[in-house]
């Protein structure tokens, strides 16, 4: 395995970042998952950008132009001549002192990493899956936006914890006023008598690309979709619910905190914005030349 790290291609055991780096000691940076499927890097563009918003956003200057960026990403993917993968993207700001101010970090800390994934095993996405609603609530705007994907993750974790203690896959978070916002690494949705509502991100969801994505293969085929304002009402009363994300792609749910979702088996729109995303995710993104050379250059 190579791994981009500051503009040069190392093996695994050479990727290695300094204990006073920024994102080591204070979850201080962004990131991003990224798919690769079949030579096709997934909304590559989409990803980078939604990086730099979030680079913005935390008043973090990013050392690579977003063309460079690219270009480092598809070379990694090339290097290590992987046809279907998991590319997480990781810029931190960098090495600094042991104090909290970001302005002692000189450059940030890029690093790319091209890998496996399996989140789910592939029983859960032809029979669905359970859920809980987890204790732990999502941050809200006011503290940390939610579209800011960040290097902390500790409130997702704890909610997952949640999740694995209850002996479920997956647990849905509620924002502080008890709505619905998120599930701990994936956006939900829910369908309700035709129509399609996922929860708006201002409710404390981040803007998943594949949840763009399956918002987008909806509309073409006529299907109204709906970013609203959900209780756990709506969930528990939904005629179909399904999770969206980079690494789950489109997960069917078949019960939350006990109750069962339709009539328990994954339904028929679920069925079919999961086959669309199939045919989409090989065709809409960057294609990969896995002849350029190893080396790469910032």
């Amino acid at each position: 395995m190579l791994i981009y790290l500051n503009g040069k291609l190392v093996p695994r055991e050479q990727a290695v970042v300094s204990v006073f780096d920024h994102g080591f000691l204070y979850g201080d940076g962004v990131f991003e998952g990224i798919r690769v499927y079949d030579g096709n890097v997934f909304r590559l563009q989409e990803h980078i950008d939604r990086l730099y918003e979030s680079a913005k956003t935390i008043d973090m200057q990013l050392p690579l132009t977003p063309a460079e960026m690219i270009a480092a990403t598809l070379r990694t993917v090339a290097a290590n001549n992987k046809q279907d993968a998991y590319i997480r993207l990781v810029v931190s700001r960098g090495y600094g002192d042991l104090g909290i101010d970001p302005a002692k970090c000189e450059t940030p800390t890029v690093a790319i990493i091209v890998a496996s994934i399996v989140l789910y095993p592939a029983e859960y996405y032809d029979k669905g899956v359970p859920l809980i609603t987890s204790h732990i609530r999502r941050i809200p705007p006011e503290c940390l936006d939610p579209r800011i994907k960040s290097l902390n993750y500790m409130n997702n974790i704890l909610a997952k914890i949640d999740a694995r203690r209850a002996g479920v896959p997956e647990a849905l978070m509620l924002n502080s006023m008890g709505f619905v916002a998120e599930c701990t690494a994936d956006n939900i949705f829910i369908v309700k008598d035709g129509a399609l509502k996922t929860p708006d991100l201002l409710y404390g969801a981040l803007g998943g690309i594949t949840r763009g994505a399956v918002m987008e293969l909806a509309e073409q085929v006529g299907i109204g979709v709906k970013e609203t304002r959900l209780a756990m009402h709506d969930m528990y009363n939904a005629d179909e619910c399904f999770l969206t994300g980079t690494g789950a792609e489109v997960v069917p749910v078949i019960s939350i905190d006990g109750r069962q979702i339709g009539d328990g088996q994954p339904g028929a729109m679920t069925r079919q914005l999961s086959g669309a995303f199939a045919e989409l995710r090989v065709r809409d993104g960057i294609r990969v030349d896995y002849d350029v050379p190893t080396e790469v250059g910032p």
